[in-house]
């Protein structure tokens, strides 16, 4: 494959069912690990779809996630929504940044992340996980596992790690959801906006005059990053640390009522839970869109030579499908030793709450399976909405009964 080849668009095409990628992510990898792209503003640069190269780009510091050197991949409302509202130097946007600025905000928060530090978290999350159940079962079936399990365990673990009043974690939601969504308009874009950006003064004002044991306090009173960089911070953390977990409860859930000898495999033996999230995160990967990266020099991956300035955007789900990496990938097995996959990211760039969100799943996932082992699906599959459009896959609403 060389740059002389007829470039593609970024492809969009439907999925074939509720667990697989489009299969021209298949035929995309099975002719080559990247392949020319044309970006939505006439930039041709480079899709990746192979694990090894995906993987070779995102531990490549000669890659830049900066978003000046980045390419729209699509035309979306909310990009217009996005001018002059939020500038691309911003600070605390520590996930758009380079070392050493990016280092600089990592060192800060990585001891907020360790896994250590969220085994501590441990009962926290079990009783909220037990509370939500405990709802559940008073309420009776029929029930909607996204809005009684699958979002209020990890924001309300979320809600208790940063320090934030559970009662405003619902007007926070919609806001991250309208931002998450591709084809958000503009006017509700520039709302959500506003929310986001004028959520954390306020908490941070409160927690400088009344601190707390939480990871908002912590950071106030480090005194290493300025109110405005708190704010960006605070945002991004809250928002990945619901949003992407919750997708996944619900999704993984929705995966192991469709394969019922897995769920059954999971419940009987609750000690294969490590595998099971590990190989959930690969088989699903809802990270479906991106990442992109940027050569800032020419550099050569898989046998291309990709030149300074061109754009890479990845595709994790084609990666983490790879069968050059995984044995009969497009099955779901939670008894596979998963480790490797990329569904977090890889590199200095790899999800910061990684560890969190695979805490909450190891607890939620057999203490949901234990409570109603009778769980299974109100409706039929088909009739499960998905979020096709949203830049994390996963379900609007998952129908359960027991």
């Amino acid at each position: 494959m060389t740059a002389t080849d007829p470039p593609i668009t970024f492809p969009r095409d439907a999925r074939p069912g509720p667990f697989d990628p489009p299969e021209v992510l298949r035929e995309l990898r099975e002719r080559a690990p990247l392949v020319p792209m044309r970006f939505a503003d006439g930039h041709v640069g480079w899709f990746a779809t192979g694990y090894t190269a995906v993987r070779a780009i995102l531990s490549d510091p000669r890659f830049s996630a900066r978003p000046e050197r980045h390419h729209l991949v699509v035309e979306l409302p909310m990009a217009t929504a996005f001018a002059g509202r939020l500038t691309l130097s911003v600070s605390g946007m520590f996930h758009l940044q380079d070392p050493p600025e990016h280092t600089r905000y990592r060192r800060a928060l990585a001891a907020e992340f360790t896994v250590q530090r969220m085994r501590r978290l441990e009962p926290t999350i079990t009783a909220i996980t037990r509370d939500c159940l405990d709802g559940m079962a008073r309420s009776g079936p029929p029930a909607d596992l996204v809005e009684d399990f699958a979002f209020p365990v990890p924001s309300l673990v979320t809600c208790e790690l940063l320090g934030i009043d559970r009662d405003d974690r619902e007007g926070f939601r919609w806001a991250v959801a309208t931002l998450s969504r591709w084809e958000s308009g503009v006017e509700e874009t520039r709302d959500a906006l506003d929310t986001v950006l004028g959520f954390f003064p306020p908490l941070i004002r409160q927690r400088r005059e009344h601190p707390g044991d939480d990871l908002m306090s912590r950071l106030v009173a480090s005194g290493g990053m300025t109110d405005e960089e708190l704010a960006t911070v605070g945002y991004i953390l809250f928002a990945g640390g619901f949003e992407t977990t919750a997708n996944m409860l619900a999704l993984g859930t929705f995966a192991l009522l469709e394969h019922p000898e897995q769920k059954e495999a999971l419940r009987r033996d609750p000690g294969l839970v490590g595998n099971a999230v590990e190989e959930l995160l690969r088989y699903l990967t809802i990270g479906h869109i991106g990442p992109q990266r940027a050569a800032t020099e020419d550099v050569e991956i898989e046998g291309v030579l990709i030149r300074k300035g061109q754009a890479v955007m990845m595709s994790l789900p084609a990666a983490n499908r790879d069968p050059g990496h995984f044995d009969d990938p497009e099955t779901l097995d939670i008894t596979r030793s998963a480790g490797g996959h990329v569904a977090f990211g890889h590199g200095v760039h790899g999800c910061l709450g990684q560890q969190l969100a695979r805490v909450v799943m190891r607890i939620a996932y057999p203490a949901l399976l234990d409570r109603f082992p009778g769980l299974r699906l109100a409706v039929p599959p088909e009739r499960v909405p998905t979020k096709q459009n949203a830049m994390a896959y996963g379900v609007h609403r998952l129908p359960v009964e027991w």
